[in-house]
């Protein structure tokens, strides 16, 4: 079945003007409406699922899908999870979590028994098998992450590369020469499309600065500690004065017991700033500075659009990004006269 912005790119308007010709609530000239009148015809494209979700008609539902996998990091997820029903609420909508790891299944049954106005998808991946299901469904669908296919979608995420070069500038703007970078477990960046898009934004920043740029992981299949803390361990021993991080609280947590372990000092012999958590890294044993994924930041905006996406005036297919927010917690200074750096036993 046809969307109304496959209707706007036939006829070479915007998904706005094809509304109104369809409503009548603004006027639209002869020569665009017969043109938009042409795009339906061919395309097949029915108004009937916009014209149930007029008001006194919607059910105040959103579906919110989330597959929760075995390696589903679950505290972040529902951190967004929660998110999304608050920002629901506030719009008087109620949230019905589909889980399935099917989660294909879960969207096709609400959309074909109209239990809910829209759909909001959580746990993007890059080749996510929702993205073909929401061209062809009729419930107004937004994407909270990026796949790597966005033709037609409305999405929404944190400006990762953004974050992560902002993240190279205060250390580089500090003084730093040589920096390393701790990511995500390595299927992450098989099953995520943020992760390459953070590791990728950290070599290209690094390089426009003149900075020697080292790179590891966190764990395999799952975070590991000890993988985490070896990666830190080769950077610190290859020179590495700063320290990015993008890996999860007990991963963080593990870095910084590892210089600790070696006598260095928080920022006095190694600068630390952490992108992308949705944790409060002040509460670890060292505060570290953030350039926070803040779950209400991205959830609101999300819900905002799938309640445009009920009007006459939905939103453009494209991806929003958040801004994202630098907050200081003292764990950047200029690099020291640090001591020697030693191995571990």
């Amino acid at each position: 079945m046809a969307k109304i912005h496959e209707v706007a790119k036939a006829a070479g308007v915007s998904i706005s003007t094809v509304s109104y010709a369809l409503s009548g609530k603004r006027p639209v000239s002869d020569a665009t409406r017969a043109r938009i009148e042409f795009a339906v015809q061919e395309l097949g494209y029915s108004p009937n699922a916009s014209a149930r979700m007029l008001a006194g008609r919607r059910t105040h539902i959103f579906a919110l899908t989330e597959p929760l996998r075995k390696d589903t990091h679950a505290p972040t997820h529902m951190a967004f999870v929660l998110a999304t029903a608050v920002a629901a609420r506030r719009h008087d909508y109620d949230v019905l979590l589909l889980t399935d790891e099917e989660a294909q299944a879960g969207m096709r049954r609400v959309t074909a028994n109209g239990l809910v106005d829209a759909i909001l998808v959580l746990d993007v991946a890059p080749d996510d098998p929702r993205v073909e299901l929401a061209r062809q469904i009729s419930t107004p669908t937004v994407f909270i992450g990026i796949p790597n296919d966005t033709d037609g979608l409305v999405c929404v995420d944190l400006d990762f590369e953004a974050a992560t070069a902002r993240a190279v500038d205060l250390l580089a703007d500090a003084g730093h020469t040589a920096v390393g970078l701790v990511g995500q477990v390595e299927t992450a960046y098989e099953k995520s499309n943020f992760p390459p898009r953070v590791r990728a934004s950290f070599f290209a920043r690094t390089a426009e600065r003149g900075i020697e740029a080292t790179y590891g992981t966190s764990g395999g299949k799952k975070v590991s500690r000890t993988t985490a803390r070896a990666s830190a361990a080769r950077m610190l021993e290859a020179g590495a004065t700063g320290l990015v991080l993008h890996c999860a609280e007990e991963a963080q947590a593990s870095i910084l017991a590892e210089i600790a372990e070696r006598g260095l000092r928080v920022p006095q012999d190694v600068s630390v700033i952490t992108v992308g958590a949705s944790f409060d890294t002040a509460a670890l044993s060292i505060p570290v500075d953030s350039i926070p994924l803040v779950p209400q930041a991205s959830c609101d905006l999300a819900v905002e659009l799938a309640v445009q996406a009920l009007d006459d005036t939905p939103p453009e297919p494209g991806i929003r990004f958040v801004a994202p927010t630098y907050i200081s917690h003292g764990s950047i200074a200029p690099p020291g006269d640090r001591p020697a750096a030693s191995s571990r036993g």
